[in-house]
């Protein structure tokens, strides 16, 4: 009898196991069929639409650099009819006087942005140039030469270099008072191009009307038909012809092949004799997409699989041995955001210790810059007390009390003076403003000056004063502008030390804003940008702390003004000071 169990036991074992080891193969077989399925539709649907998508990216940049391209010819074709008519030109051509017009030509280049300028006389030999290198050069037989004088208006040409590549210039003949007496060439500069479009597009050519390549990304199709450009490759080893047919696969039908690679090809007609643009765009960044699309899917299938066989799996023992594992590793998890609890907690209580030491930090640097600012504002009002007290000395000595007397008021005044500043210097450190009345700037000032006139006689400097002949008056505190005036003065003082004839600019112009300019024939400003900033100075230590600027910017800024520098044309430093002006309507208003 137990034999006859265990017999009929072993048989339903094994009709259990029987079905249970088709069903298995049948989904996997599904599961297979539906990997292949998806992938194919995913990569037919993926490839038609960044397929559309890269080319629709490659007819945009295809338009734009058709645009930048015609945008730069028209640019520079108006310049050699203006040139044309340069009576200065003219006349060097008529009195064969050039010692001026590469000078002039140059001193044209650099508005115009044209790659070079040249002046040919009637013999078609290069009189002038901002290339000085190509001075005597003949160019009797040149295209832009002889069609620029056989034409009344302006010629393009397109000139084959010994070095490769093509230049292209604008000409146009000169003539005085009806005869030609030379030409004007105005070279564009259109390789430029190239050099941008090869950072951007995989490639780029432009032919001319003639179907005769003219620019392009690579260097060997210039002077090239587009068909033979194209079949200049090196050809295919069998073992790269079968890498291309398999990486080829998620791409659509190549337009044509370019160094071996599949590349669509975009054509587009530029609005200018003719030209054609083509580009040429990899189908490279297609492939990427589709594949990493279609490893990801076969990724979830794969997980799917693994899913299945996990579920059908009966082995108890490995998934505790799994529980297990994940436990122990919850444990050592758990121990090590403990630790890092603790670490965060210390580094939070040494971050409010650092807070409280950067709070003292910023006290203590506070009080440092206003010391140095009192020290350096009230140094000008010390020295000029320090000379009228000598003054006065010297005139007592002789018996001339009133002329003492006089030089004691000015010490009042400046005593008057210093303690304005320290009151300004408060007012500053609180972005505050005071009651504000109108000012004239002539005033202001006449007093800066006397303010500095020890400085200026001690130094012999040579001062130039242009003032209007009406009063040109702001809204502002009189004694707060006289202090940016100072400031402008003494800095013009001290760019001024090492110069022989030193000498200092000041103009007063009233227009839209009251524009007030101190210049100097020093050696200029080195670093614009951090010139205003609070400590920076160029001045031996000593000197100054760097902050006479820095408070007079921030003067003229809470008065609705502004205090720009910049360097002069013939050298030194120019200081502009532009504040609302004040006419008859505000000052009513007021």
């Amino acid at each position: 009898m137990v034999q006859v169990s265990t017999t009929s036991d072993n048989k339903r074992e094994s009709n259990r196991s029987a079905p249970l080891s088709l069903r298995v193969r049948m989904a996997l077989f599904i599961l297979l069929i539906a990997a292949i399925g998806t992938a194919w539709f995913t990569n037919l649907m993926l490839t038609n639409r960044f397929t559309e998508t890269t080319r629709n990216r490659a007819e945009l940049r295809l338009a734009l650099y058709s645009g930048n391209l015609v945008s730069e010819l028209r640019r520079n074709a108006i310049v050699p009819q203006l040139l044309a008519r340069d009576p200065a030109l003219i006349g060097a051509l008529n009195s064969e006087d050039y010692t001026q017009s590469s000078q002039r030509l140059i001193s044209f280049v650099d508005e115009i942005g044209a790659a070079s300028l040249v002046l040919l006389d009637h013999e078609g030999r290069t009189v002038a140039a901002t290339d000085r290198a190509r001075l005597g050069e003949n160019h009797r037989s040149t295209g832009y030469f002889v069609d620029a004088l056989r034409s009344n208006t302006t010629v393009f040409s397109a000139t084959e270099k010994e070095t490769g590549g093509y230049s292209f210039a604008y000409s146009r003949r000169m003539e005085s008072p009806g005869d030609p007496v030379g030409v004007i060439v105005v070279e564009v500069d259109l390789a430029k191009f190239e050099r941008a479009w090869a950072g951007i597009s995989d490639a780029v050519m432009v032919s001319d009307s003639e179907g005769r390549i003219i620019l392009a990304t690579e260097p060997r199709w210039r002077g090239l038909d587009m068909e033979t450009a194209l079949q200049q490759q090196p050809a295919a080893s069998a073992i790269e012809r079968a890498i291309r047919a398999t990486a080829d696969w998620t791409a659509q039908e190549a337009d044509t092949y370019l160094r071996g690679e599949a590349v669509m090809r975009i054509d587009g007609r530029i609005p200018f004799r003719g030209w054609t643009l083509s580009t040429f765009t990899t189908y490279a960044s297609v492939r990427e997409r589709v594949n990493a699309v279609l490893a990801l899917e076969l990724m979830a299938f794969a997980i799917l699989a693994a899913l299945a066989f996990y579920t059908l799996s009966r082995k108890t023992a490995v998934r505790m041995a799994l529980f297990e594992r994940e436990s122990v590793e919850l444990r050592a998890l758990n121990a090590r955001l403990q630790r890092e609890i603790s670490e965060r907690e210390r580094v939070q209580q040494n971050l409010v210790v650092a807070e409280q030491s950067l709070a003292q930090s910023s006290k203590l640097a506070a009080l440092g810059e206003m010391s140095a600012a009192v020290s350096h504002e009230l140094n000008q009002p010390l020295a000029a007390m320090k000379t009228y007290l000598a003054g006065a000395r010297l005139l007592l000595r002789r018996n001339r009390p009133d002329e003492a007397l006089s030089a004691f008021h000015r010490i009042d005044d400046l005593i008057e003076r210093m303690g304005a500043i320290t009151r300004q210097l408060k007012s500053y450190a609180r972005k505050g403003q005071d009651a504000l009345s109108p000012v004239d700037m002539a005033d202001a000032l006449a007093a800066s000056l006397s303010m500095m006139e020890p400085q200026l006689k001690s130094r012999r400097v040579k001062i130039q004063k242009t003032l209007p002949d009406s009063p040109v008056r702001v809204m502002g505190d009189r004694m707060r502008i006289e202090q940016v005036l100072v400031n402008l003065l003494r800095n013009a003082l001290d760019a001024t030390k090492s110069v022989a004839d030193p000498q200092v600019e000041i103009i007063l112009a009233a227009g839209e804003t009251a524009t007030l300019s101190v210049r100097d024939n020093g050696h200029g400003i080195e670093d614009l940008d951090e010139l205003f900033e609070p400590f920076y100075t160029t001045k031996q230590p000593g000197d100054g702390v760097g902050l006479g600027l820095a408070i007079s910017s921030g003067i003229v800024s809470e008065l609705g003004g502004r205090l720009t520098a910049r360097n002069g044309e013939d050298g030194g430093a120019v200081f502009d000071v532009q504040l609302p002006i004040l006419n008859e309507k505000i000052e009513a208003a007021e």
